[in-house]
């Protein structure tokens, strides 16, 4: 891409440069430069958040810039305007002091947002795609993926997982194809917009050390002056999707769920913040499981602030919640994931923690903690308290993701199936070990409080596997067969895995030259299904040689490539996703 954002660790200032092609025809492979080049348009200087203007890393097509409002004050009072330039000016001095330290990888925008990662205006629909192949008939409804995309130039540290979240949708009928893609509205994205910058602080790109505990202080105190509104939540909205109790939801950790609708035409629209009619007053994790059988959904949220550090809680079909079980915690603990049986959730309680008096030391408040011993709760589905928990050490375990769990009653235990990753905290904190993500079964003894592990995959095979999912028909109940992400190169997917679990066996579809995915989605045929594999795997996937972007659907028995739909617009790479048939659309709250 012709536009380069000119970052130097030195430099008192963010100076953003771009050329007449920038909006047009970038070059594939350079969506992010930062050298020093002589700017040939224009030049934006940012001394602080509030000056920061959009992102201007657009893909390869002709397409509108976001519309950025400009700064609204018109409602603040004498107080509140002096109050924002003192907030302003003290926001300078923090980002004069940040840059001159060069940031670690983990939150370097030049790493984190770069090629692929970098993100894209929003897409209205464009209709009858072009497709090679034949879209299988039984595929009826639409195809959903969450990511990040940040709508602001970072000015200071920036995570992936920092970026506002925007769904990318793909609605199929009759063979036929549409695409759009659309933010998702949250508190803090309707409020920036509003304002005209990113003035909400990034939980891991800029929560960090002493300048961490400064934007936490400049954020509040601007909400104490009524400049902006935090009471109504910070999140994202960025991860996960699930669709219950006739509403799609939009879902990061640190946040209540975000209800969006499609459309008749596929279109989305954010309808809001969704609290379950006033039940859910915490944040809810991005990983909610729904039981195939009963259709319940069940949930986890965590706080890293107060006591109880971690709740769980279940909802009935209709969306009727349960009371909370608290789960005391030594420590608050990163909860990204978890697993149900048929009986139990099984919940990890593993070495990432966050110790939020390190910032007063300069340090991450997300850090590993080798003190600590890995283990996993197994509690029954229905309880209602925490003293039927069962614990069971694990050692040296952390998985980012679980696949699937179920009860072996023949030998007591819980089998839990995840990728174990080695350094546990890698994501957040820049490490110069490999990174490994290696699939594991974990068998939890009920009985004698004892665990073993075990890799599936025989060492000739071993490779990094992370994002995925079993037939979500047979979620909690044993599993011959888990779809997940080849992350190879790392961070990147050059296919994905067909894993027998037991056996170990592995197939592979690679999707070949300079192309790369995300989440390979299971989806099953339908009630007519021969078996467990009887379906089909949908992926978002991106030629970085060619600058385009298309949704593969491979068949998942034979792993031959069934369809391509070739999409309008570059689909960055991004999380997890989900399916909504036809008929479920029709009855959307």
């Amino acid at each position: 891409m012709a536009s380069s954002y000119v970052l130097s660790p030195n430099a008192a200032k963010l100076n953003l440069s771009f050329a007449p092609s920038d909006l047009d025809a970038p070059s594939p492979s350079s969506s992010v430069s930062y050298t020093n080049t002589k700017p040939r348009r224009r030049k934006f200087s940012t001394n602080s958040v509030t000056d920061s203007p959009a992102l201007l890393n657009f893909p390869n097509y002709p397409s509108p810039t976001p519309i950025i409002p400009e700064k609204d004050t018109s409602h603040w009072n004498p107080l509140q305007r002096a109050a924002s330039a003192a907030f302003d000016f003290a926001e300078s001095a923090l980002l004069s002091r940040e840059r001159s330290q060069p940031l670690p990888k983990t939150v370097d925008p030049r790493h984190q947002i770069s090629g692929n990662y970098a993100p894209v205006p929003e897409q209205s629909v464009k209709s009858s795609l072009s497709v090679t192949g034949k879209i299988p008939d039984c595929i009826d409804g639409v195809y959903l993926r969450n990511g990040a995309n940040p709508l602001f130039e970072p000015v200071s540290g920036h995570h992936l997982f920092d970026g506002d979240g925007m769904v990318h949708a793909v609605k199929i009928s009759n063979g036929d194809a549409s695409y759009s893609c659309r933010f998702t509205e949250t508190e803090r994205l309707v409020q920036e917009k509003r304002i005209g910058s990113p003035i909400f602080p990034k939980a891991i790109g800029e929560l960090h050390g002493h300048s961490g505990v400064a934007r936490l202080m400049l954020f509040y105190a601007r909400g104490l002056f009524g400049l902006l509104n935090h009471r109504n939540g910070t999140g994202v909205a960025n991860a996960g999707l699930v669709y219950f109790h006739d509403r799609l939801l939009a879902m990061s950790e640190d946040d209540l769920p975000y209800q969006v609708r499609v459309t008749d035409n596929g279109d989305l629209e954010t309808v809001g913040r969704f609290d379950f009619d006033g039940q859910l007053n915490s944040a809810m994790i991005a990983h909610p499981k729904i039981d195939p059988e009963t259709k319940e959904l069940f949930a986890l949220s965590y706080d890293v602030v107060k006591k109880p550090y971690l709740k769980y809680f279940r909802f009935s079909p209709e969306g009727e919640k349960s009371p909370d079980v608290e789960i005391p915690l030594a420590s608050p603990t990163m909860m990204h994931d978890f697993a149900i049986t048929e009986n139990f959730v099984v919940i990890p309680d593993q070495q990432v923690v966050f110790k939020l008096s390190d910032m007063f030391l300069g340090k991450s408040p997300v850090k590993y903690d080798g003190e600590k011993v890995s283990r996993f709760g197994i509690l029954p589905k229905n309880a209602e308290d925490v003293s039927e928990m069962i614990w069971v050490e694990s050692p040296d375990t952390f998985c980012f993701h679980l696949w699937n769990a179920w009860e072996s009653p023949e030998t007591d235990e819980v089998v839990v199936i995840g990728s174990c990753m080695t350094p546990a905290d890698s994501i957040f904190n820049e490490c110069d070990e490999q990174l490994n993500s290696v699939l594991s079964e974990i068998r939890l003894n009920l009985k004698t409080g004892k665990s073993t592990r075990r890799t599936i995959i025989p060492g000739s095979d071993q490779m990094n596997l992370e994002a995925g999912m079993v037939n979500r028909n047979l979620l909690g109940r044993k599993t011959r067969y888990a779809y997940l992400a080849i992350a190879e190169p790392w961070p990147k997917v050059s296919g994905f895995a067909k894993v027998d679990l037991s056996t170990g066996e592995v197939k592979n579809h690679f999707y070949g030259g300079k192309k790369y995915g995300g989440e390979p989605f299971f989806l099953p045929r339908g009630l007519e299904s021969d078996g467990e594999d009887d379906g089909y795997i949908m992926s978002f996937v991106h030629d970085e040689e060619g600058w385009k972007s298309e949704l593969q659907i491979v068949n998942a028995v034979t792993l031959e490539l069934e369809a391509i739909v070739k999409l309008p617009s570059r689909v960055p790479y991004g999380f997890h996703g989900t399916f909504v048939k036809s008929a479920d659309m029709l009855n959307q709250a």
